[in-house]
């Protein structure tokens, strides 16, 4: 299954809701003033509730940790109590120490990476170098990704359309679809599933990701927006329903952002197990990360390829709108390209930029600020790097922009040379750059995870 530019997010607040309350305490037992102020406390109720959830699920994830647990819950519950009948200071106890606990929970149930996950980083490091020699090394991510794409044995179904906004909102089938069994149709509709955002169309597909012989659910909401995102979060068979990956109402196992990013996502199988391989990509640079489908992901096996590119500007330029061209004149292209290389091979390598203006500042004049850089960029570009452009015997301030590393093995780099003289207005002119790229280094490492893949 291969994802691009979409958002998936389910969620499941109703049956966490259900779940909640069935473990609050019993008012008709309350023992003190605390506990009859929770109990006649809408709010307060509801803390306690989620509360209870929280501490048994802790209880349950990790025994090793139970007499710490137990002995400081013991001390925050007779700091609670201190409260008396203090709602604002009821409130504020248990706010902040179910903060704690659901960060702990997460920690706990946080998939640590195994030798094998290691060993598969390892194996893809091996891969994206012996791809880089190849015959196609300028894509070899993408194709190495490709090769290990696994073709899933699933069932996938939309969702019901609403009937008051059905271009945008769906909601889980009210009938079994299709090639769905029974069994599944019964952990299904027990488990209360819904896409968790309040517009975007969901679908949802049936996969064993885990290999157990149950099929597990992916949950994918494209949401749209500025970005164009479609969010993707799982939910495991466990006996006769199925288990959000995430207690938190608006998790996702990943997103994509189709304007603003550069992301792909292949689901591939590799040393028997599925891996979410989660790539962002910027200008010289590849992050691939391997996620568990099924596990909170904290410390992520990372494959880090880099890049260097050799950029050109084309001799034959499109007009505004793009339906016609233009010839460059060859001083301009000749001058044009020798400024960007430049420019490309002093960049330094952590990333870091020294503030010196880009032109030099006149003796008197207004603007200073106009020489150090050419301005914002707009969210759906990637700002490169500034460099000035000496064009007769007058400096002009460039930036070159990209799509964050969007990459076509046919075209290569597309990226564009935005010009402006300082302390003049609507002087601004754009010219069309492109570039091939070759990968200099594949580095592995274990960590957390960055773009959509951050959880």
């Amino acid at each position: 299954m291969y994802i691009k530019g979409r958002y998936i997010v389910s969620a499941c607040a109703l049956l966490f809701l259900q779940q909640a309350t069935a473990g609050a305490m019993e008012c008709s037992k309350a023992a003190n003033a605390v506990e009859n102020t929770i109990c006649a406390n809408k709010g307060l109720y509801e803390l306690d509730a989620q509360m209870g959830t929280v501490y048994r699920g802790l209880m349950k994830a990790s025994v090793e940790a139970q007499p710490e647990l137990k002995r400081t819950q013991r001390l925050w519950l007779k700091a609670r109590n201190d409260c008396a009948e203090d709602v604002t200071c009821l409130e504020h106890s248990y706010r902040d120490r179910l903060k704690l606990l659901q960060t702990q929970q997460m920690d706990a149930v946080a998939h640590n990476p195994t030798g094998i996950d290691k060993q598969v980083m390892e194996d893809l490091q091996r891969s994206f170098l012996g791809a880089s020699k190849g015959a196609n090394r300028e894509v070899a991510v993408e194709r190495v990704l490709a090769s290990l794409q696994t073709d899933f044995e699933e069932t996938s179904f939309p969702g019901d359309l609403d009937k008051d906004n059905p271009s945008e909102q769906t909601h889980f089938p009210k009938t079994i679809p299709k090639d769905v069994t029974p069994d599944e149709w019964k952990a299904l509709t027990a488990s209360a599933i819904e896409g968790q955002d309040e517009t975007g169309q969901t679908s949802y597909s049936l996969v064993d990701l885990d290999g157990d012989g149950q099929r597990d659910l992916i949950v994918q909401t494209y949401a749209g927006g500025t970005g164009m995102f479609t969010y993707v979060e799982t939910w495991r068979r466990d006996g006769d329903r199925f288990i959000k990956r995430s207690t938190e109402p608006e998790s996702s196992l990943f997103y994509t952002n189709d304007r603003g990013a550069n992301q792909s996502v292949h689901w591939i199988k590799a040393r028997g197990n599925i891996y979410v391989a989660y790539r962002n990509g910027a200008y010289g640079v590849d992050h691939v990360y391997l996620l568990n489908p099924l596990k909170i992901n904290r410390e992520v096996p990372t494959v880090t390829v880099r890049y260097s590119y050799s950029l050109n500007v084309p001799s034959t330029q499109h007009k505004d709108g793009g339906t016609s061209t233009y010839e460059l004149e060859p001083d301009l292209r000749l001058t044009l390209k020798r400024a960007i290389t430049k420019a490309n091979e002093t960049q330094p390598s952590n990333g870091a930029s020294q503030r010196t203006p880009i032109c030099p500042i006149p003796a008197t004049g207004a603007g200073e600020n106009d020489y150090y850089s050419y301005g914002p960029v707009q969210y759906t570009l990637e700002d490169v790097f500034d460099l000035p452009v000496i064009i007769g015997n007058e400096c002009y301030i460039g930036k070159l922009v990209d799509w964050f590393g969007s990459y076509d093995e046919k075209n290569g780099l597309f990226a564009q040379l935005a010009l402006r003289k300082p302390d003049v207005d609507g002087d601004g002119r754009s010219y069309e750059v492109n570039g091939r790229r070759h990968v200099t280094e594949v580095s592995t490492s274990i960590g957390k995870a960055d773009g959509g893949a951050a959880n």
